[in-house]
């Protein structure tokens, strides 16, 4: 039986408008809607007077200045990131011209990677090179807020969570969301890192995570299990396939992905190489022409 994930779609706001959606925590959301960014991107504002801001968003002036309306009479201290997707840090640069706030992240696009020696393809956010690099357990301290960073590579190797203490809710960016899985995408994405960051948030006693995209993730740790069955899911599917003769990605992806329009299907097989990856390191799966999309396969 299909792993059935608790997905949460619904969500009432208005673009431009910021929300309080908690106490200390309020909501901008970009008009950037797409099938990667659901309605898309939030910015969340925290504190009152000195002010954090997370995920500023794409180049987008008019959600720059829906920000700057918000906090209107406040002060922004700092810009945090949570990694360096076209839709998450651009608006850095704008924002930087109204503010002198320092940004905070693990470092530019690929970073997790490039420390390991292993080259990153452009396609994020190549600009981006926040002021100051955070690491795992890090305290940011604010006015009347401070926050713990969670460092969960895995969707990007950068990939940082933030968790406001005084709440003990969790922004969690892409790595877990209401409302989708997250696309994995070698050579930055890293299935292994990916599974390891989600077992890592088990481990914490956050209440609520607030994800980038979408809505609110009210019981987070049965959430996340279902996202762990689900990928074990999607390797139990490859295994069928090989042991169908179906030897190839890109073959895979139509058996694999029934319900999912065929536009997607590239990303997709982003995801399943990233999964093909992870297995073939655990000696599962083998591969005699390297692990790419054209690559046949075969059980170990």
């Amino acid at each position: 039986m299909a792993v059935e994930i608790p997905f949460r779609r619904e969500l009432k706001f208005s673009y431009g408008q910021a929300e309080q959606i908690a106490p200390g925590i309020r909501r901008v959301i970009a008009n950037n809607p797409s099938p990667f960014t659901l309605y898309g991107t939030g910015t969340y504002i925290l504190g009152t007077g000195e002010v954090a801001v997370i995920d500023p968003g794409p180049a987008d002036s008019e959600h720059i200045q829906a920000i700057l309306n918000a906090v209107e009479g406040e002060r922004i201290s700092h810009v945090l990131v949570t990694h360096t997707h076209m839709d998450h840090s651009p608006g850095c640069r704008i924002l930087k011209e109204h503010c002198d706030a320092p940004t905070y992240a693990y470092g530019p696009h690929g970073a997790g990677k490039i420390e390991q020696g292993v080259p990153v393809e452009e396609g994020g956010d190549m600009e981006f090179d926040p002021d100051e690099q955070v690491r795992h357990g890090d305290i940011i301290q604010g006015g009347d807020w401070s926050v713990e960073c969670v460092y969960t590579p895995g969707h990007t190797s950068n990939h940082m969570c933030f968790a406001l203490r005084e709440n003990k809710v969790l922004f969690t960016g892409d790595h877990v969301m209401g409302w989708s899985t997250s696309i994995i995408s070698p050579p930055d994405g890293d299935m292994s890192d990916y599974m390891s960051s989600l077992e890592l948030l088990l481990n914490r006693d956050d209440e609520a995570y607030w994800p980038t995209h979408g809505p609110i993730i009210e019981e987070p740790k049965a959430h996340v299990q279902a996202f762990i069955a689900h990928r074990r899911e999607r390797e139990a599917q490859i295994f069928r396939c090989l042991d169908d003769g179906i030897v190839n990605i890109n073959e895979m992806v139509p058996a694999m992905y029934k319900d999912t329009p065929e536009f997607m299907y590239p990303a997709a097989a982003r995801s399943v190489l990233a999964a093909m990856q992870f297995m073939v390191s655990r000696g599962e799966v083998t591969s005699s022409h390297g692990i790419t999309l054209d690559a046949q396969y075969q059980r170990a």
